[in-house]
């Protein structure tokens, strides 16, 4: 693959084969994002599990202690008096069957979906539009709740939602490289000790085997598993 002048400079950044701390990783992380626009920073974590099995399939969310530097939008899709908790709690768009027909033809000008438990059997024959984007509405990442207020105000404030792909990743954003080192590391750890929590019983041997960070535009860089399996003991 042919790389650009910008990704080559980047790497010369990096140690070739060095894997490093967390807080050496957001320094590098900086040098490398020249980019004219802020960069998104993204972490991806490969776990020894099988996502074939149902019962190592790691999903879940977590609020990230500083968002994620950008606005979300949020669509609710619910009926009734449902409505006004949603709009109330800053949703920015709330409803139902127009919604569901703006999105059978092609309208996703939001970033999440929350949805009360009565609306859910609308929604299902939408799986195969919402479930490759990762929008489908999930009770295990709070995004299928009758707590409206409460959700709209996490997803608001940072909460995001992960699910590890066929390959054992779980690749997730945490924060814009604006953000100051120490918001940026308490990001990246508050959804790796959650990833950690959520280690399925039936998985052996090494859950964590490895974690990369990286800019929207910057190169992957390694993290040395064992210091940041010791930021959390």
């Amino acid at each position: 693959m042919k790389r650009s002048s910008r990704y080559t400079k980047n790497k010369e950044n990096l140690e070739k084969g060095k894997e490093y701390s967390l807080d050496e990783a957001i320094e590098v992380l900086k040098k490398c994002a020249p980019a004219k626009f802020d960069e998104t920073i993204d972490v991806a974590l490969r776990l020894g599990v099988d996502p074939r099995h149902s019962d190592q399939m790691v999903r879940g969310a977590v609020s990230l202690p500083h968002g994620i530097g950008k606005t979300v939008r949020v669509l609710v899709l619910t009926k009734g008096g449902k409505e006004k908790e949603a709009q109330d709690a800053g949703a920015d768009y709330v409803g139902l069957d127009e919604y569901l027909e703006k999105i059978q033809g092609g309208w996703f000008e939001f970033d999440v979906i929350i949805a009360t438990p009565d609306v859910m059997g609308n929604i299902g024959k939408f799986g195969k539009i919402l479930g490759p984007k990762g929008l489908m509405p999930n009770p295990k990442s709070g995004t299928v709740t009758n707590d409206l207020a409460k959700a709209v105000t996490e997803v608001k404030a940072g909460k995001i939602d992960f699910r590890v792909d066929r390959h054992g990743i779980v690749h997730v954003g945490v924060g814009k490289v604006s953000f100051d080192n120490n918001k940026i590391r308490d990001n990246i750890k508050a959804f790796v000790e959650t990833i950690i929590r959520l280690k399925p019983t039936s998985t052996k041997g090494q859950y964590l085997k490895s974690a990369t960070v990286s800019s929207t535009m910057g190169p992957g860089i390694s993290l040395d598993r064992s210091l940041l399996l010791d930021e959390f003991k």
